[in-house]
């Protein structure tokens, strides 16, 4: 960059190796990046690296990002929960209880999941086992029909992040009803075949809606795109762009 184009790298140069090294999987590689640069890491820097450890599951580097997010920015709880889900997808329900009891001992306070739809001009909006909408019987009857034909085609629900408390039956029916596959299942009656059905999320999809949703693209033939508060995932055809990294 410098010889060739006269550029000296900033930190947004930094930050996109990381994120590249993540990726890739080199997790461990993109830490001593990261230790090496001549600039102090930036939230986004140690953000790249969190995700990245979310996706591949590297618990011991991912508390090492985390740590550093909570001193550069103490009172968002994204990251938090973040920590939280990782220790809870690996079984480590005592340091996700850990987290979360600091969270509230910090007064950070995680807001409610929720997913929202437009159908004609209005605005269908759905929490987590939502069932007050008018057309609740078609939504849960579609539930009912989508689960059975993804399970025949091969989908296993990942209940990891499920409450350990459950039974497996009930985790499994905790994780089928979040907010995004209502909405989805209200889309799916409600917007003519052919059609994409785009929906909306305050918070980042979850592994198992994700895993659903390239199920259900394919099964119905629909365009699905969701944007949650990370990116935008475009399904299609058993897929998602973000090639499973978000």
């Amino acid at each position: 960059m410098r010889s060739r184009y006269g550029i000296e790298a900033r930190v947004e140069h930094y930050a996109c190796v990381v994120d590249m090294l993540g990726r890739a999987g080199m997790v461990e590689g993109a830490y001593e990046f990261i230790k090496r640069m001549p600039f102090h890491p930036t939230v986004s820097i140690w953000g790249s690296l969190l995700g990245a450890c979310k996706v591949h599951r590297n618990n011991k580097l991912g508390k090492i990002a985390a740590d550093h997010l909570f001193q550069l920015d103490p009172h968002d709880s994204g990251n938090h929960v973040i920590l939280s889900n990782m220790f809870a997808a690996a079984g480590w329900w005592e340091e996700a209880n850990v987290v979360r009891m600091e969270m509230k001992e910090v007064g950070i306070s995680k807001g409610a999941g929720c997913s929202w739809i437009s159908v004609k001009n209005s605005v269908h909006t759905f929490q987590a086992k939502d069932t007050c909408h008018e057309r609740n019987t078609e939504i849960q009857t579609m539930l009912r029909k989508l689960k059975m034909e993804m399970k025949s085609a091969g989908y296993v629900a990942d209940t990891s992040l499920a409450l350990f408390d459950l039974e497996e039956e009930e985790r499994e029916s905790e994780v089928w009803h979040h907010s995004e596959k209502i909405a989805l299942a209200f889309g799916l009656c409600v917007i003519p075949p052919g059609l994409p059905i785009r929906i909306t999320k305050n918070m980042r999809i979850c592994f198992d809606c994700h895993a659903a949703f390239k199920f259900i693209s394919g099964i119905t033939n629909r365009e699905i795109i969701v944007r949650d508060n990370n990116r935008f995932h475009r399904f299609t055809k058993y897929d998602c762009s973000c090639r499973d990294y978000w």
